[in-house]
Formats: C-alpha cells, structure tokens, sequence
C-alpha cells in the first residue's frame, strides 16, 4: 500500500503545517485564530518524521493489551495536508520480537477530526477487526481531542472513545475513555526523540 497524498479539505479551514525537522522553528507554528481541531492537527504535524517511546500509564484490568513490560513506540511516519499516519510498536520480550500491526491514521476534515485503526497481519493483509475509530463531535481544544466510537454504549450508558492529548515537547497521549475519563493510558515522551522502528506491517513498500 503506497501512502497517499490527499488534497486539502475545505480550503477555508487554512491549514499551516510543517511535516519536517521539528527543531525547525517553521515546523511550531500553531495559528491560534484556526479553529482548536485545526491547531491540534498542526501540533501533531509539527512530530513528523519522529520517533517516541511510551509507557502504560492506565490499565484495562481483566483485558488489557499489554502485559506492562514491553517496550512501546509511537513513529509520526508521515504526513499529507490532512492526514498523519503514526504506526504503534509493541515489543513482545517473551517472544523476542515486535508486533507492527497497528497504525493511528489522523484525518482532518474542515469541521472536525477523525481517528482510524489500521490493523494489519504480518502478511500485510488487514486484520478482520481493522477499520474502527470515530470522529470529533465538539470544537475539543488545541491540546486535547475527543474521538467518539458511535458503535456502541457503555454497560450504563457512557460515552466511549478515545481521548488524545499533546503538550509539546513533553507528552502525546493516546488511550480510550467512558464519558472523557480514562480507562486506558499511553504516555510518550516528547522530550527525547528516539531512533525510528521498521516500517508497520503493510507499509514496507512506502
């Protein structure tokens, strides 16, 4: 699967992103008059190109991913004016190797954002549970997004998704949420870029 270099959506929302050398002082402009979704994507923009490691900050007792001693990063690969793709890494100790399958795909649409799971088997091939996600439903603010999974409820009713966070130079978060309260947390250190992992799996020709 190549990646794919998607034309801007809606030209009025005014995009300035830099997808290069985060050093770059270019690559930190976040325009505050742009709506808050808008200034949140081009925070993300502003990590192309790098790599960060994580830690499991919240855990989903009885059915969490991790075991808690895998080694985890996240690789801003690439970027389009409004697209950002950002491959997950698991380290698997046991098994002395990693899992590649995961990539967070961040879409900008003119009125709101939308996160999608791109899962893929080691052939490339997705995997049957691919293709979820969920999108903005309020104007979040520049350092902190809602994604909603319309899917389906909560045992009582709460609102699920995903809530994604970045303080620039210090943390990007990722995890999933019941009415905007965590029920699972990754933390990635923003301060100390690391080298970038492999290609995800599926993306090896790009």
């Amino acid at each position: 699967m190549k990646w794919k270099t998607i034309a801007l959506v809606g030209a009025t929302v005014g995009v300035l992103t830099a997808c290069g050398n985060p050093s770059d002082p270019a690559s930190e402009v976040v325009v505050e008059q742009y709506p808050p979704h808008v200034q949140f994507f081009n925070q993300l923009a502003t990590l192309c190109g790098q790599a960060y490691a994580g830690e499991r900050i919240v855990e989903r007792p009885g059915r969490d991913l991790l075991e808690g001693d895998e080694a985890l990063i996240v690789h801003f690969r690439a970027c389009s004016e409004n697209r950002i793709w950002a491959p997950f890494h698991i380290e698997k100790p046991q098994e002395g190797d990693w899992d590649r399958s995961r990539t967070w795909i961040y879409t900008l649409h003119p009125d709101r954002l939308e996160l999608y799971h791109d899962h893929r088997e080691p052939s490339g091939e997705p995997e049957e549970d691919s293709g979820y996600g969920g999108f903005t439903v309020d104007a979040g603010s520049p350092d902190r997004q809602m994604f909603i999974y319309t899917a389906r409820q909560g045992e009582q009713g709460e609102v699920l998704g995903w809530r994604i966070e970045i303080v620039p130079g210090e943390r990007y978060t990722y995890g999933t949420m019941a009415d905007g309260d965590w029920t699972w947390r990754l933390d990635f250190d923003l301060s100390q870029p690391i080298a970038a992992p492999p290609a995800p799996w599926g993306y090896e020709d790009d």
